[in-house]
């Protein structure tokens, strides 16, 4: 454990900085995750002058920074900073079924950390897949979703552990309560989507 920074000692532009590049996770940063909460009042007037706001979840230990909705923004007069865009199907599809894992396993107090290998979540998406006799292009689709969401920062590769990932709870504030309580209407749309592609 690093030692507490003395409140005299707490770097805006440290906390600024680190969140414009990511999430700032309490666990693999500690230093500069004491920077941004110590300093979150004035993180979120910094950021809030560029149309962000500061996420923090202290009970989680991550923190990040979110655009401000378009209204919000219209009444600033400000461009969004960060272009949305949409997920490919897979990719949003294997967020939604790592969620309900993560909910799945927080109620069973199996632990802090839910680590999935490639094989369960390639093993989570293949229902979702149309029927093909290729089975090495459905595990390469497969294998694209696993690197893309582990690219958007929701899956972490675990170290030393070849195949295996730690899924990220930052997740639970993108794909919220709510959303996951209609999962199984969002899973039956996904399913309807990919009949209409198999067409």
């Amino acid at each position: 454990m690093s030692r507490a920074v003395p409140r005299d000692e707490l770097n805006l532009s440290l906390a600024v900085t680190s969140l414009m590049r990511g999430v700032v996770y309490r666990d693999a940063a500690e230093t500069t995750w004491q920077h941004v909460v110590g300093l979150a009042a004035q993180v979120s007037d910094h950021v809030a002058t560029i149309g962000l706001q500061v996420v923090i979840d202290e009970a989680e230990g991550y923190a990040f920074l979110r655009s401000k909705s378009d209204d919000e923004l219209a009444d600033l007069g400000i461009p969004r900073l960060v272009a949305r865009h949409q997920l490919p199907l897979h990719t949003s599809l294997l967020l939604a079924l790592m969620r309900k894992r993560l909910a799945e396993h927080d109620t069973t107090d199996a632990g802090n950390r839910l680590v999935l290998t490639g094989d369960e979540l390639r093993e989570m998406l293949s229902p979702f897949f149309p029927a093909t006799t290729n089975e090495a292009r459905t595990t390469d689709q497969a294998d694209t979703a696993v690197r893309r969401v582990t690219d958007l920062g929701f899956l972490r590769r675990m170290p030393g552990q070849d195949g295996e990932f730690e899924v990220r709870r930052v997740i639970k504030a993108f794909v919220d309560a709510q959303w996951l309580a209609d999962l199984d209407t969002h899973l039956a749309e996904y399913t309807e989507i990919i009949r209409e592609e198999a067409r």
